[in-house]
């Protein structure tokens, strides 16, 4: 009898996107030496081509390229689902093109020539960023896939439960008694699989409204 193992998790990549082999090169060696992984791509189509949803990791993204410019594939990024924090690079002091970067969402934006270890430390935040929002969205698919167990009343003592409100005032807010408030608590709090109300509310707090 054979039994599934967990696969192993995805190792975050630096993606490099530059038309400038020279340039590209360089980051990749520095990146590299501090021991991270990198993948230089010449050209926005290069790097849709190869980057996936499922891919962790960062893009550092040069602005000034022939055919889609670096804030063009930002854009296309968003477009196509692809979630990872952005690092803008140029040789050229454009601050408006430091606001559209973090209007569409960039960690940062850096200058050329930049010190080598900032371009390190920034990436290896973006890293972070990046596995803390696949965990958040991991965690909110699991949630959402416990509202599910919920009847419509429980739905609604989740809600109020999770505004804080006592037993008492849920009862009178849904004309139920209070003994009944205490059943559908118990209930919700055992099919969410949340310890308490504070619990109840961070999860209410993910799903916003309740995911809809």
């Amino acid at each position: 009898m054979t039994t599934d193992t967990p696969a192993a998790p995805v190792a975050p990549v630096a993606f490099v996107v530059d038309d400038d082999e020279a340039v590209r090169d360089a980051l990749a060696l520095h990146l590299e030496l501090a021991g991270l992984a990198v993948r230089c791509c010449g050209s926005a189509a290069e790097f849709l081509a190869a980057a996936s949803p499922v891919q962790p990791g960062c893009a550092i993204l040069d602005i000034r390229m022939p055919g889609m410019d670096g804030l063009d594939l930002q854009q296309e990024m968003i477009r196509r689902g692809l979630t990872l924090p952005v690092i803008v690079i140029t040789g050229h002091g454009d601050v408006t093109a430091a606001v559209r970067a973090f209007r569409a969402g960039a960690v940062d934006f850096l200058q050329k020539p930049f010190d080598e270890d900032l371009l390190i430390e920034r990436v290896q935040e973006a890293f972070g960023r990046d596995l803390a929002a696949r965990r958040a969205d991991v965690e909110t698919a699991e949630i959402r896939s416990r509202l599910t167990l919920l009847s419509p009343r429980e739905l609604e003592v989740m809600d109020l439960v999770a505004q804080g409100l006592p037993n008492k005032t849920i009862a009178h807010r849904l004309a139920i008694g209070i003994r009944t408030v205490e059943t559908h608590r118990a209930r919700v709090l055992e099919k969410m699989e949340a310890r308490n109300a504070p619990e109840l509310a961070r999860m209410r707090m993910l799903l916003g409204d309740r995911g809809d």
